[in-house]
């Protein structure tokens, strides 16, 4: 594998940050893009990164920040550019706006990706529509649960207005791209931790409908989660990110972190990234600094008991609401990851609205919220 990272500015001027010796631009397989929304609306690099990359499958994805291999990156696109040498890719882009619906990626995936020699599959998705409980549910059924599936839903800054995805094209509303790896060459490590403490008692989920929580236990939900909030509740939805959920669908499961997307004062109800179902066990969390930084390197470690090599390129996917947690300690999370894997690893990535990794104990993939998530890729000479 070679790689090369660029970055672009509003007048697509490119900054090399690196490259691979006897890297070359046309034998470039695949092409991440990350920007913020309105930059790329603004911009529109497809073009300047075609003329660059010029054979690659370009994948052009909304952030609320991005991750280059030296510092996060804002107003500006970063783009990284792999050369896969012994693994071949297949790309498949749908439009969940145009008549079409999870459904559909589900069967593409299971006709057209399921092949014997797949090895993982990368999933970029918009993050304003798609609920990604469904999106992950549907591809493991359709893999049967045995590959393991990583990536992100798109963030919009902090705006939570509109997230782009696009594939061979600028970005749009609506998209949802799938990146199949194949070969026997190429191998993963995942990691994921969130760092969060949960704090209140557990109580259960008593109305809810797939990703909108009504009640917990005999409360309004929102009446519930205002009176933890205390002062906090006057800056809702914005505040909520500050306190996310913890959720297990029943007492012996593994928690997973959702973060709250908006809330409906007339029916007291919130929306989540993910399905809350009736039954659930929740719990409120709250964010220490250090524990929050403490949790990235962790996820860096992880990667190594499922990938014993150092790996070449680092996928990172981290939470929006980390990165309002953080503020003006952000860089350190990214600063530990670098600890973890050294110089010799190519560190890309973006801040989300949602996060999709292998658990450790689950080989297929699970949606997050408010974690730090790393995917990373090594491939055999």
């Amino acid at each position: 594998m070679k790689l090369q990272q660029i970055i672009f500015d509003d007048n697509k001027k490119g900054n090399v940050l690196f490259t691979s010796n006897d890297f070359n631009s046309n034998k470039v397989n695949l092409v991440l893009a990350f920007g913020e929304r309105v930059f790329l609306n603004q911009i529109k690099p497809y073009d300047k990164i075609k003329s660059l990359y010029p054979r690659a499958d370009i994948i052009i994805c909304s952030t609320s920040g991005q991750i280059s291999n030296t510092i996060l990156i804002e107003n500006s696109v970063v783009v990284t550019a792999i050369e896969l040498e012994k693994t071949t890719v297949k790309v498949a882009e749908i439009d969940i706006l145009n008549e079409t619906n999870i459904q559909e990626l589900g069967e593409l995936i299971q006709k057209d990706f399921f092949k014997e020699d797949l090895k993982s599959i990368l999933i970029l998705s918009e993050g304003s529509f798609v609920n990604g409980t469904e999106l992950i549910n549907k591809l493991i059924r359709q893999t049967d649960g045995r590959i393991p599936i990583f990536g992100g839903l798109a963030g919009d800054e902090y705006n939570f207005e509109q997230t782009i995805v696009g594939l061979n094209n600028d970005a749009t509303q609506g998209k949802v791209v799938a990146v199949g790896f194949y070969g026997d060459a190429i191998h993963f490590g995942f990691g994921s931790d969130g760092g969060w403490s949960d704090f209140g008692p557990e109580r259960e989920v008593t109305l809810s409908d797939k990703n909108i929580l009504y009640k917990i236990g005999d409360r309004f939900a929102l009446d519930l989660y205002k009176e933890y909030l205390g002062k906090y509740a006057d800056e809702l939805p914005g505040s909520s990110l500050y306190f996310p959920l913890s959720m297990k669908e029943n007492a012996s499961s593994e928690p997973v972190v959702r973060t709250i997307l908006s809330i409906d004062e007339e029916k007291k109800s919130m929306t989540f990234a993910g399905n809350i179902p009736k039954g659930a066990l929740v719990r409120l969390m709250k964010g220490n600094l250090d524990k929050l930084i403490d949790a990235s390197y962790s996820a860096a470690s992880q990667t190594f008991s499922t990938q014993a090599t150092k790996p070449q390129l680092a996928l990172l996917v981290s939470c929006v609401g980390r990165k309002i947690v953080l503020g003006s300690r952000i860089e350190e999370e990214l600063e530990v990851v670098r600890e973890v894997f050294g110089e010799d690893t190519l560190v890309c990535g973006f801040y989300s609205y949602g996060e999709i990794s292998p658990k450790l104990k689950n080989l297929a993939c699970e949606l997050h919220n408010q974690t730090m998530t790393i995917a990373t890729i090594y491939e055999e000479l």
